[in-house]
Order: structure tokens, then C-alpha cells, then sequence
């Protein structure tokens, strides 16, 4: 018969970090589309010029879209910061194919989503294309974080904002950055569609709670 056991495989900082980081991409996202087409302005004239409140609709949205990015931020290096010091699970060291053995896990990893084998590799932590997914994922993190510190810069001066992403600009054109800014914006939108996809199928298929540790931490897991 079949054991099972309860492991604790995401810690809190993993976590916390997750959350923080979906629910600052969500209002990233909302208002870095209005500060790019400010809808409400160009659809409706009229909010301008007839309460004065109305005329810093634009300037509500910087301040929103500034302020999470802050907190983005610190969620992502928190994270980062995890990612060495964190439980085997959450080590950047499970994320890469570096050895023969998850090479082969990755073979069988691509067969299971191309529908040529019934069920995936038996794997506790990330599977290692989802590890390979999560630090694609982080590096987009950071250049949308970068490109966003250069484009801040543009109104700040110092040495932070040199350091955060200020010395971009002398390299490449402003509206070169904030095209890269806007496009990495699409895709941390697309990304966690595909990825609940993913983590929905894996979930029905494994059935170790793939979904509901992302809130406890803990997955059912075969006892090895």
C-alpha cells in the first residue's frame, strides 16, 4: 500500500515573497498601463478642468505605481536572498539542470507537457522546468525592476538612484527602456496564466497538493 506524508516544503519567506509579488504585479500592471495610455483622460475630456481634484488622476497613478514597486522590489530580494539560505526546496541550486540526473528530469519533464507521457517526474519541490520557468521569471523580475529604477531617475538625484538603474541611461535611449519596461509588463501578465494552467494540471495529475501548499506550505507526499 501506498504511504503518505506530510512535508514542509515552502517556508514562509517563500511564501510571503510569492503573494506580495502577485498582488504588487496586479496593481504594477494596472497602473503602468493607464501611465502609459491614460484611458480615463483621453475618454473622458472632461475630467479636466471641471473639479480640481480630478486633474491628478496621473499623478495618484505614479504614486501607486512608485510605491509598489518599492515593496516589488523588496519582495523579489527577499527571495533572492532565500534562494541561498532557504530549505533545499527554495535553493536556486534546485532550480538549475546542472547535473546528469535532472537533465534526464527534464527529458521526462517536456514529454509529460507535450502530452507524450501520462504523468510528469515525481518530484516534492519544483520540477525542474518549473525551476528553469522561475528563474526566467526572476530575471525578467529584475530588468523590469531596473528598467523601472532608470526610468524613476530621470526625476531623482543621487547616488541610489545611479546604483538602482540611473546608469542605464548613458547606455541606451529613454524610450528604448521603457519599451523594454512596457513589454516585460506583458509578460509578467501572461506568465502567471500559464502558470496556474500548469500548476492546476500538475495538481489533478500528482495529487499532493500542489496548489494548497503555495497557502500552508506543506505537500502530501509518496514516503521515500
Amino acid at each position: 500500500m501506498l504511504k503518505l506524508t506530510d512535508v514542509y516544503v515552502w517556508e514562509l519567506p517563500v511564501r510571503l515573497s510569492h503573494w506580495v509579488n502577485a498582488a504588487c504585479l496586479i496593481v504594477l500592471s494596472f497602473t503602468g498601463y493607464y501611465i502609459g495610455h491614460p484611458y480615463i483622460d483621453s475618454v473622458h475630456p472632461l475630467f479636466y478642468g471641471t473639479n480640481p481634484h480630478n486633474q491628478f488622476i496621473m499623478g495618484w497613478m505614479r504614486l501607486v505605481h512608485f510605491a509598489a514597486a518599492y515593496v516589488f522590489a523588496m519582495g523579489v530580494l527577499l527571495r533572492i536572498y532565500w534562494g541561498f539560505v532557504g530549505n533545499r526546496y527554495a535553493r536556486w541550486s534546485a532550480m538549475i539542470p546542472y547535473t546528469r540526473e535532472r537533465l534526464t528530469e527534464l527529458y521526462y519533464d517536456l514529454r509529460f507537457y507535450l502530452l507524450l507521457d501520462p504523468r510528469p517526474p515525481y518530484v516534492v519541490g519544483h520540477s525542474i522546468l518549473a525551476g528553469i520557468a522561475y528563474v526566467v521569471l526572476f530575471l525578467g523580475y529584475l530588468v523590469s525592476i531596473l528598467t523601472g529604477f532608470a526610468l524613476m531617475s530621470q526625476s531623482h538625484v543621487g547616488f541610489f538612484w545611479k546604483v538602482v538603474g540611473g546608469w542605464i541611461l548613458p547606455y541606451f535611449p529613454v524610450q528604448e527602456v521603457r519599451l523594454v519596461h512596457h513589454f516585460i509588463m506583458w509578460f509578467l501578465i501572461v506568465f502567471p496564466i500559464v502558470h496556474m494552467y500548469i500548476g492546476w494540471t500538475t495538481d489533478l495529475v500528482e495529487d499532493n497538493c500542489v496548489m494548497s501548499s503555495i497557502f500552508s506550505g506543506h505537500k502530501t507526499c509518496r514516503e521515500e
